[in-house]
């Protein structure tokens, strides 16, 4: 299994290896963009799909709402901008909002941007097949395997390692600028050469109003579109140093394109009067339209869905790292702050796939029914994130502090402007959900909180009066299923510890104990060996009953030990064919309250089998 495991992911690393896992500024930005990217795959298609019901005069709003969106996103950009510059070594959503608002809108905070990490994942790789399936309509049924597939491919590069991951993915983010920038140049040659298209013209007949109520939920559903921008400020200890800086260059340089690809296309779809039809996303039917149906369509449709597929790398690139700051306040199980063989958080990337993997196949790989779930959760971080800085320029003062401080403030008004409107057009649509998750989960890491301060404290030598029983020799009890190779090892080891020790056979069948008693005297006669009938055919009930029994009788200050001798067998499957015994009294025991006020000790003496 290792060899496999070493194939598949790459041999161990050393951890003074971890300095050269980091990225530079080219692979950063094809690691932490491509969600930023590609959002404008499904943030036009939700605009679309949100203004078409009513015809030509919902439609011709889709300009307008792209530039609000676009203003957004420069807002937040900026307030990013100044989080990296207040928190040089890292200062995502969860850091800002606990140093500065407090443990309980941190934990707000965290739990927010996890959701909104997992439905990235989910929303980019169902996106992804959806683009590739506008070329391809046979593979629209078997959508949701596609996206599996694909999450278990972008599983297996991520815990390779954050270099072989950042050049991965540079291939298709890298493809997909160079295609998709072209073409809207192109696109907007053609514009100005043969002129556009008429909405009213192409536009299928309303079937709704154009009400207030109805632009704020599509530009609920754009705002999307600003997924994955605050990734860098999470990410920060991935890049070289210095990597404040090197995090802000790639920041702006994200930013820049967002905008550009998004206005771009908005400008473009409007230009030239494009409609989608029922099996085709928006931005298909752009390509179509401005290239026809040929190899650079499919090559811009091919870089679609693989820029999307990636984009959920912004989900795997940042929901470890966040995991493994709440394990470190201990809001987290502990597990998660683990590096694997190859140097990365290899227990969070394993759990972000398998709620991904859950989320695809709960909502049949459909982008539209996941994307009420997804902004809520991303702005509610941005806004909780925004204002905590605002709370940092004050504390720190410094140079041009209130210009800062002013800058955050009115990153936390807009996004928390959105939140609203998210969380009130879109909560019949599956809001609510998140909505009532994210309490549910602020609970639950308080009560992993509660248990490592009782452990803490349970296990603490503060309190602990010094009781010297050194001179207590253990009584030891070795259950037996027969006399065999195994018990000898165990007879011997329980004889260099103790002189007072008693071997313990469970009848199942009467008559067997007298079998197994003849054979005991002849190895063991000084031994001696107990025989307990089980009518009932257990085997555990009987051995605890009589431990509890020999322990209250001798009521010496201590448990009796348990020595449990098992053999190993020599293949994994060959486990398969046995009762596996000694493991249902080793787990019997353990995690048995102590009785009498003591703790018991279990020692497992292995006998291996050769064949």
């Amino acid at each position: 299994m290792n060899r496999f495991r070493h194939l598949v992911l790459g041999p161990p690393l050393q951890t003074q290896q971890f300095i050269h896992q980091r990225l530079n500024k080219i692979r950063a930005l094809a690691t932490f963009s491509p969600d930023a990217l590609s959002s404008i795959a499904y943030a036009n298609q939700e605009i679309f799909l949100g203004l078409v019901v009513a015809g030509s005069a919902g439609l011709s709003l889709a300009w307008p709402i792209g530039l609000a969106i676009t203003v957004l996103l420069t807002i937040v950009a900026i307030s990013y901008y100044q989080t990296l510059t207040g928190y040089p070594s890292g200062g995502g959503s969860y850091v800002v909002a606990r140093e500065n608002l407090g443990t309980l809108p941190g934990l707000v905070a965290a739990t927010a941007l996890m959701i909104s990490y997992i439905l990235t994942a989910a929303v980019s790789l169902t996106a992804g097949v959806e683009a590739i399936a506008s070329a391809f309509p046979a593979l629209w049924p078997s959508r949701v395997w596609i996206a599996l597939l694909l999450l278990v491919l972008l599983t297996i590069l991520n815990l390779r390692g954050l270099r072989e991951t950042g050049t991965m993915m540079a291939i298709p983010v890298y493809l997909f600028l160079f295609t998709y920038i072209p073409m809207l140049v192109y696109g907007f040659v053609r514009f100005i050469i043969s002129g556009g298209g008429s909405l009213t013209a192409v536009a299928p007949a309303a079937t709704m109003p154009l009400t207030t109520f109805l632009v704020l939920r599509t530009f609920s559903a754009g705002c999307t579109a600003l997924t994955g921008i605050e990734a860098i400020s999470n990410g920060v200890p991935a890049f070289y140093p210095p990597e404040s800086k090197n995090a802000q260059k790639t920041l702006l340089a994200m930013a820049v394109l967002m905008g550009l690809l998004f206005v771009g296309s908005i400008g473009l779809t409007q230009s030239f009067a494009v409609i989608a039809g029922p099996d085709e996303t928006i931005l298909s039917a752009l390509a179509r339209r401005v290239l026809g149906g040929g190899a650079f369509y499919l090559l811009i449709q091919f870089s679609t869905m693989l820029i999307l597929a990636v984009a959920a790398n912004t989900g795997f690139a940042g929901f470890p790292r966040l995991a493994a700051l709440l394990a470190k306040d201990r809001f987290l199980p502990h597990q998660f702050t683990g590096l694997g063989d190859r140097l990365v958080l290899a227990n969070g990337i394993l759990f972000l796939s398998t709620m991904t993997g859950v989320l695809i196949i709960g909502f049949g790989g459909d982008t539209h029914s996941l994307i009420p779930l997804f902004a809520i959760g991303a702005f509610l971080a941005f806004t909780l994130s925004q204002a905590g800085m605002v709370v940092h320029w004050w504390k720190e003062k410094g140079k041009h502090w209130q210009v800062k401080a002013i800058l955050n403030g009115l990153g936390a008004l807009v996004t928390g402007i959105t939140v609203l409107i998210v969380g009130v057009s879109k909560f019949r649509d599956g809001a609510w959900l998140t909505i009532v998750v994210i309490p549910l989960l602020v609970i639950l890491f308080h009560r992993f909180r509660g248990h490592y301060r009782d452990v803490a404290e349970q296990l603490s030598m503060g309190a602990l009066k010094k009781v010297d029983r050194t001179h207590l020799v253990p009584r030891v009890v070795i259950p037996i299923s027969g006399v065999h190779r195994g018990v000898v090892d165990a007879v011997n080891f329980a004889f260099s510890i103790s002189r007072d020790v008693t071997a313990v056979y469970i009848e199942l069948e009467p008559g067997g104990g007298e079998r197994v008693r003849a054979k005991w005297a002849q190895w063991w006669p000084k031994v001696p060996l107990v025989i307990l009938p089980s009518p009932y055919r257990s085997i555990v009930g009987p051995l605890l009953d009589f431990l509890d029994q020999t322990d209250e009788e001798h009521a010496d200050g201590q448990l009796a030990t348990v020595l449990l001798p098992e053999f190993v067998p020599s293949k994994w499957w060959h486990g398969l064919l046995h009762n596996q015994t000694a493991w249902l009294i080793k787990a019997a025991l353990i995690y048995r309250r102590r009785h009498l006020g003591y703790q018991r000790a279990i020692i497992d003496v292995p006998y291996h089998l050769d064949r």
